[in-house]
């Protein structure tokens, strides 16, 4: 049985933290200028290079790509024969994310309270989703979840008897309501099916899925494209300015649910959508990969 220290993967989380607060993913980038090319309102094409601009002092000044620096959520994928030693491993992740916020100079915005609201000081404790799986590796993903579009998320329990139509109008009337708060160009993880938190479950994890794909199953890949057509349709555009590109991606995750009902939750999430590629903390020695991407001239 391999086993890794709970040292490793502080360092990992810690790392994770950092990178994915202040280094736009790749993939991001492309969907970003991209669309600037299909932007036709003036006031949209300056707020996408204004987005560029921003990504780029970002990640040359190690400093943060948005001021909210949001609740870290934690994808862990564990597998059964790795042994964690040195101490448990929820509280080796939640010091990963107090040394990563500190040493970042990342913004601290976690109460320890929902009611009493008293900011916990560090940033702890991170949203942590662990999942069993064959194997003795460890594979972390980290996504830091803004507030300003985490607000303007919603879940509705659907009837079995709606159609696809009935899930494309919630979608986007979920992304009308919301308007310019969630900061947009947004790009939306969607969950249907099991049951509400599973629901909830796949629409986060929705939001990690590389910016590149679509979902397998052609059914859902054409959803994704009817959706994302509609909310484009909209006029909302780039930060509420009005345009013609609203959201850049509509991801839709799926799984089987009850006879009587269908969960359905839409998780918003900004033009940013901070998540790095997982670690494998045992190939990669404590997130080595962790490199930056080639900085990107401004058009």
């Amino acid at each position: 049985m391999r086993e890794i220290t709970c040292e490793e993967i502080i360092k990992a989380v810690e790392a994770l933290c950092i990178e994915a607060n202040t280094v736009l993913p790749l993939k991001t980038r492309e969907l970003i200028d991209s669309a600037e090319k299909d932007e036709r309102s003036p006031a949209g094409k300056q707020v996408f290079k204004d987005l560029r601009e921003n990504y780029l002092i970002a990640e040359k000044d190690r400093l943060p790509i948005c001021q909210d620096t949001g609740m870290a959520v934690v994808f862990a994928r564990l597998g059964q024969d790795l042994h964690i030693v040195g101490g448990s491993f929820e509280e080796a992740v939640n010091e990963g994310v107090r040394r990563g916020y500190e040493k970042g100079f990342l913004r601290k915005s976690v109460v320890s309270d929902p009611l009493r609201r008293v900011n916990t000081g560090d940033n702890t404790p991170a949203v942590i989703h662990s999942r069993i799986v064959d194997g003795d590796r460890l594979f972390l993903s980290l996504a830091p979840k803004g507030f300003g579009s985490e607000n303007m998320s919603a879940m509705k329990m659907f009837l079995p008897s709606c159609s696809s139509e009935d899930i494309l109008d919630f979608i986007t009337e979920t992304v009308s309501k919301a308007g310019s708060n969630p900061c947009p160009p947004v790009i939306l993880g969607v969950g249907l099916g099991g049951t509400v938190e599973k629901a909830a479950l796949l629409a986060k994890k929705a939001l990690t899925r590389e910016m590149g794909e679509s979902n397998p199953d052609p059914f859902y890949a054409e959803l994704e494209e009817k959706a994302l057509r509609r909310i484009n349709a909209l006029g909302i555009g780039p930060q509420g300015f009005g345009g013609t590109v609203t959201a850049l991606k509509v991801n839709i995750e799926v799984f089987p649910t009850h006879i009587a009902g269908l969960p359905c939750v839409v998780n918003m999430g900004c033009h940013a959508n901070r998540h790095p590629q997982p670690c494998d903390i045992y190939t990669c020695g404590a997130c080595c990969h962790l490199v930056h991407h080639p900085a990107v001239s401004p058009a």
